[in-house]
């Protein structure tokens, strides 16, 4: 689930975001965690592992590294990526990397940008810092 909004909406369940203390309005990601087993998910409503219904929604840092990316062509004006974002917290969701769609690999290290890709609906990354790539 993607979150922008007020915190008013998060109580009633629908995508929000959080206002900061100092009034900024900042974009997150919400996970789900069993209570159980203490398993990070995204966007399920039973555990992978044990089975168990006992989930608590807790807020992503918001940064992680990208497990795979591949650039696609269909249905769009132009080439963009769709990557698996293995998160901080140990669970993984789709979303947008941001850069030259052939320049994302697995590995790099990405920040959360915006929750929600007003186009597409999924969440957009950032590079946090420029990989080192020998060409030859």
């Amino acid at each position: 689930m993607y979150h922008s909004g007020s915190v008013a909406q998060q109580a009633a369940g629908s995508a929000t975001g959080l206002l900061d203390p100092r009034g900024r309005h900042q974009e997150a990601i919400f996970f789900q965690r069993c209570t159980w087993c203490g398993t990070a998910m995204y966007h399920r409503l039973l555990c992978p592992v044990c089975r168990g219904s006992e989930l608590r929604t807790e807020r992503a840092e918001g940064t992680g590294t990208v497990r795979h990316s591949t650039v696609v062509h269909r249905n769009t004006p132009a080439a963009r990526n769709v990557s698996q974002i293995e998160m901080s917290e140990g669970f993984v969701v789709r979303g947008r990397v941001m850069g030259p769609p052939i320049g994302i690999h697995s590995g790099d290290r990405v920040r959360l940008s915006t929750a929600k890709d007003p186009v597409r609906g999924e969440p957009v990354f950032q590079l946090l810092d420029e990989p080192y790539r020998a060409w030859s």
